[in-house]
């Protein structure tokens, strides 16, 4: 397995993502990053489709989209010519029941999705992957997310606040809905979107030290 030279400054990489949440996690490891925005909008061809495939489990399925976006990442800084580094990229889903909930479409969309999650325990599990040359390294951080029952009220100011959108599951366990979180089995930082020590772990393998 190649490596990077041990480098004396702060390790630097590509982030294939434009989630403030993991740019956030990733200062907390003391990375430095350059965006690398892969194509979602509404209306253009998207970089990456998510969505299940036939017959695909929910933790297969997050590793394909992982490896996907941190592969298209690289084919990007290699069609620009940028600066090698490597290219991180992860996929957080939240699965009730087996099936992959996905992010809400519109407030009714987020509403039904968190009376579902009610009373109920969930799994929240993010995929991590970091391309480098023609390396790619993936880890999984599953994670067990109870939520105290919730009343129709309490759902519907939530929703209104506008945070339960293009987030998983319809919450973001940072923000106010961290007051319905009775019970979380496994990572915290994973449930928010990019588990700190499953990352440093992959960092270090291609010589990038975050401590």
């Amino acid at each position: 397995m190649s490596k990077l030279f041990v480098l004396t400054e702060r390790p630097s990489i590509y982030l294939a993502s434009k989630s403030p949440r993991r740019q956030e996690l990733l200062r907390q490891l003391g990375v430095d990053f350059t965006e690398l925005l892969l194509r979602e909008a509404a209306g253009r061809r998207r970089d990456v489709v998510e969505a299940p495939r036939k017959d695909e489990s929910p933790i297969e399925y997050i590793k394909r989209v992982a490896r996907t976006k941190a592969s298209v990442g690289w084919h990007q800084l290699v069609r620009r010519s940028l600066a090698p580094k490597p290219v991180l990229a992860a996929d957080t889903e939240v699965v009730l029941d087996g099936a992959v909930l996905g992010k809400p479409k519109d407030a009714m969309g987020a509403i039904d999705m968190l009376r579902r999650l009610s009373g109920q325990t969930h799994e929240v599990s993010t995929a991590v992957a970091v391309r480098w040359n023609t390396q790619i390294l993936i880890a999984v951080s599953p994670s067990r997310v109870t939520f105290r029952t919730l009343t129709g009220d309490e759902i519907e100011r939530y929703v209104a606040t506008g945070e339960p959108f293009d987030k998983a599951g319809a919450y973001a366990v940072q923000g106010r809905a961290g007051a319905f979180v009775s019970h979380l089995e496994g990572s915290y930082s994973g449930v928010v979107g990019l588990p700190l020590f499953e990352t440093a772990e992959i960092l270090a393998k291609i010589g990038l030290e975050v401590l």
